[in-house]
């Protein structure tokens, strides 16, 4: 695993120790990243199954100012936390240890909208539908935001869920990608 573009390009990335997590392929993430930008001229990003932080980084590394990673495991903490100083990227970075869900409440009373919201979720523990709803309730994606979702293939997601459109869908091998982003008339 590396950091396929920007500042931080071609750094190593560490993996999670053990079976616990999927790291995304080099292909996909750059795939994955050619969908909704390249780039970015700033902006929060929203890494909520943070894994080994390889997609958090690699926003930051495109343009993003600011990321705050968020895993329920100790194990990934301590490696985002590892990868995010080897990329010299801890300064622009917020690390959590938390479910998804108690993530997002806490996020609700800081009142943080975001640019971009990664999800990446267990492939046999997905709840996303019920997370987009969330962060649709909440308003916590930017009018200009995207919502990039990692998930398995037989996993299908809806055309719209609350304010969200999707955009695009893309199968790689054993993974799929999805895109939201808001209706446009909303």
């Amino acid at each position: 695993m590396r950091v396929v573009s920007g500042n931080c390009k071609g750094l190593s990335l560490k993996a999670v120790p053990g079976m616990s997590t999927r790291p995304t392929t080099d292909k996909v993430k750059e795939a994955m990243f050619n969908i909704i930008g390249p780039y970015f001229e700033g902006g929060l990003v929203l890494d909520l199954f943070g894994g080994s932080g390889g997609l958090g980084i690699e926003a930051l590394s495109r343009g993003i100012d600011r990321a705050i990673f968020v895993d329920r495991e100790a194990k990934a903490i301590k490696t985002i936390k590892e990868n995010l100083v080897t990329c010299k990227l801890a300064d622009h970075a917020e690390v959590y240890r938390n479910d998804a869900e108690r993530a997002i409440k806490a996020i609700v009373k800081r009142e943080l909208q975001f640019d971009l919201i990664l999800l990446d979720p267990p492939y046999k523990d997905q709840k996303i539908i019920s997370l987009l709803r969330i962060i649709d309730e909440h308003n916590l994606l930017h009018k200009n935001g995207t919502i990039l979702i990692e998930h398995a293939t037989d996993v299908e997601l809806p055309a719209e869920i609350g304010n969200f459109t999707r955009r695009k869908a893309e199968t790689y091998g054993i993974c799929a990608v999805t895109v939201y982003r808001f209706n446009e008339e909303v």
